[in-house]
């Protein structure tokens, strides 16, 4: 489906060299922001108090968020478990107060707006296992980047893997930047947000990856600049309805998901806005610089003898 196709191709890698000196320089503004401010990790990586309490009638979250906020907990997580009238808040470790004070604190004063209000549950989660979240979390990173490479190196030629998996861990590092930068909350669903990124990141390479060997193949008089602009061309009306559609479920969960999707969907922004960035401008121009070409792609088996006189010659059915 294309609504619309663009006849003249693009020189996007003309201009390659500054657009990635430009996201050179974004990447290394959001190492600087990582190593000065560092990310505000969330109760589930740094440690705190889980409480679990129960309403008569279903729980306004929203009402509930706010008397925990009013105590001195601006970060609290308030959301829904098992039923509508479950709630689960994990607040963060305070300096010179207990967990059973704090559980004391909070309950009163939900008390005070719901005297039906009971405490189910309340637990301390100490900080071994935020660092066992972290190390899951890093492990599951290196991972998909793992499968990334191997999948690119098989299915196209090593230079295509090494190329979008540097273009991916630079949305990846520029997402985290950007929560170093303002502090937002760092939480186990951003997490999960940036993994998505970069499964969603690779998709878009994989495409234009695939039309420029397609491309290889049809155009024997293109060199390789050439034919890396007109694949992307080619792919623009899918990139933005992709992208586009995209992007408006995201932009729904961060509006109207509420507190506990508003850091995930934000991230997810950042990603697919960065993640067409880099699959256009960051991860065709590597494979370029990196030297690929067309005997990369198309295998001498696999060619046919060519009449130089046929004007067919070179195309694929």
């Amino acid at each position: 489906m294309e609504f619309f196709r663009i006849k003249k191709d693009i020189p996007f890698m003309k201009y390659a060299l500054v657009l990635n000196a430009v996201s050179f320089i974004t990447f290394a503004l959001a190492v600087f922001f990582l190593v000065t401010r560092g990310l505000h990790l969330s109760v589930e990586f740094t440690g705190g108090t889980v409480m679990e309490v129960a309403y008569a009638q279903t729980a306004d979250i929203g009402k509930v968020r706010d008397k925990v906020a009013a105590l001195g907990y601006p970060d609290v997580v308030v959301q829904n478990f098992g039923t509508s009238r479950d709630v689960m808040i994990r607040l963060p470790v305070q300096k010179g107060v207990t967990s059973a004070q704090q559980s004391e604190q909070v309950l009163a004063a939900l008390k005070s707006e719901d005297p039906g209000v009971t405490l189910r549950r309340t637990e301390f989660v100490g900080p071994q296992v935020g660092e066992e979240l972290v190390h899951g979390g890093l492990m599951a990173l290196g991972m998909v980047v793992l499968g990334i490479v191997i999948y690119l190196a098989l299915r196209f030629e090593w230079k295509f893997g090494v190329a979008a998996i540097i273009a991916n861990l630079h949305d990846v590092v520029i997402i985290l930047g950007f929560f170093a930068f303002f502090q937002w909350e760092f939480s186990l669903s951003v997490l999960a947000g940036v993994l998505a990124v970069l499964g969603y990141s690779v998709n878009e390479s994989v495409v234009i990856f695939d039309r420029i060997r397609e491309a290889f193949r049809k155009f024997r008089k293109l060199n390789t600049h050439e034919v890396i602009d007109h694949a992307i061309t080619s792919t623009m009306s899918r990139t933005i309805i992709t992208h586009a559609s995209t992007e408006a479920m995201v932009l729904s969960m961060f509006f109207f998901g509420g507190p506990s999707l508003h850091y995930f969907a934000l991230a997810l922004t950042i990603g697919i806005l960065f993640g067409i960035y880099s699959s256009v401008f960051v991860a065709a121009a590597i494979a370029m610089w990196l030297g690929v070409k067309r005997e990369d792609l198309v295998k001498a088996s696999a060619r046919k003898e060519e009449d130089p006189n046929d004007p067919n010659s070179g195309a694929v059915v």
